[in-house]
């Protein structure tokens, strides 16, 4: 299981845990949102649906802030956006804790989607360039796990602040520990170095002739495609997270601490699924990896919600719903990085990844909307299921690259000053 990384030389290993670290603090900042909603709820007195409301708010400008950010990374370089992007999202979070109303907490977390975009993307790119060919799913997969270690922070700092705090200062003070993440960018700048491309684009061209350099006719396909892969594997996602603590505590009549348990057993299958994923990923191939994962996803998430099944029934089916929920994701940062050139590779990347956030979107509103007319699982059990099958229909359509070459100036696993150019030059 780690082989691989034995096998990395310095400048891959520094890479993949600078991606690492931005994943994980990324999930802690947005995972703390669905953890508040009751508290949110009950301190502001808004109904289900405006708290969906801004959780798909948040994801809608992320999608912007993706596809934005990997067109920096195009123009500007991959570390460079990745500095900018986390720095963003840490400050957006830590304003979250002074808002006032809801409105101002809708502003503050769709300033945090801007960043939370973007870095995932300039992110994606660093390490599928900086990492050797062989080795591209396991790594990125691996990244993809911090998610898990993110969200897993994010609980226990609910359990621990929630015990010892009233709600109504409680969830302010984990939106100001979101201001952590900023502390990466001294690391990055310091330790990672910039892969140099021959097909950088121009930086004399105009910047919307890189962003929508993705919509070519040799791109088109793989574009079209890619975002509607997204649009699946966000909207089960999010169905499934953003409603799931709030499921879990209103219709199961959990605890903190009991609902920080069967969010702990998810958590920890979701890590395990994104390691497993990465690994099936280089033996098997990408399509029938995500293949497998997107049908089991299907088949638990219905079980787990809609079924009537105990509380322990609910805690052991709460691996397979997180293991297989994790391979979705973890894929994607291989299958997109290998489907475009490196001119285009952060804006496509970015596009794909997100834009299924736009519409994705209004997966979590349209939840809080039908539960006033039937159970909260329920709704979230048919949107999810409904979200996945749209990722079979779009692994039909996509090609299978595993093994590809990515096209970089030299070979990113020699450190060699002739082959890596410092993150502050021109490219």
């Amino acid at each position: 299981m780690i082989d691989w990384y034995r096998e990395c030389a310095p400048v891959e290993r520094r890479t993949f845990w600078a991606c690492f670290g931005g994943w994980a603090l990324d999930a802690l900042d947005v995972q703390m949102f669905s953890l508040v909603i009751p508290a949110l709820i009950a301190t502001w007195h808004v109904s289900h649906t405006e708290a969906g409301l801004i959780g798909s708010v948040t994801l809608a400008t992320s999608a912007i802030g993706g596809w934005l950010g990997g067109a920096l990374a195009d123009r500007v370089g991959r570390v460079r956006a990745l500095q900018v992007t986390v720095l963003w999202f840490a400050l957006a979070t830590f304003a979250a804790a002074f808002t006032q109303d809801f409105s101002q907490l809708l502003v503050a977390k769709a300033l945090q989607g801007f960043g939370f975009g973007g870095e995932w993307a300039a992110g994606a790119v660093l390490m599928a360039e900086i990492i050797r060919p062989e080795h591209r799913g396991k790594a990125l997969g691996a990244v993809q796990s911090a998610w898990a270690v993110g969200w897993g922070g994010a609980v226990l700092l609910y359990a621990a602040v929630f015990s010892v705090a009233t709600p109504e200062v409680a969830w302010r003070v984990l939106f100001a520990i979101g201001l952590l993440p900023a502390a990466l960018v001294l690391y990055v700048r310091r330790g990672i170095p910039e892969p140099a491309r021959r097909d950088a684009p121009s930086e004399r061209a105009p910047f919307f002739a890189t962003l929508f350099g993705i919509f070519r006719p040799e791109t088109l396909r793989a574009t079209l495609v890619g975002g509607l892969f997204g649009l699946g594997a966000h909207g089960g996602y999010y169905s499934i997270t953003t409603w799931l603590p709030t499921y879990l505590k209103a219709e199961r009549g959990l605890s903190v601490l009991a609902t920080g348990s069967y969010l702990g057993v998810i958590i920890v299958a979701f890590f395990c699924g994104c390691v497993i994923a990465g690994q099936l990923l280089d033996r098997l191939g990408r399509r029938l990896t995500v293949a497998g994962f997107a049908l089991g996803c299907i088949l638990v998430v219905i079980a787990y919600v809609m079924l009537p099944i105990g509380n322990g029934a609910m805690l052991l089916l709460g691996f397979p719903l997180g293991f297989f929920s994790a391979g979705i994701p973890a894929s994607m940062a291989t299958l997109f990085n290998e489907l475009y050139p490196g001119g285009t590779r952060g804006t496509g990347v970015g596009f794909c990844y997100n834009f299924g956030r736009i519409l994705s979107a209004v997966f979590p509103t349209l939840i809080g909307y039908l539960s006033g007319s039937i159970s909260l699982g329920t709704a979230i059990g048919l949107d999810a299921a409904f979200a996945y099958a749209l990722v079979l229909l779009a692994l039909a359509l996509l090609p299978e690259t595993r093994g590809k070459t990515l096209g970089t100036a030299a070979p990113a696993v020699e450190e060699d000053a002739t082959e890596l150019v410092p993150h502050g030059s021109r490219l």
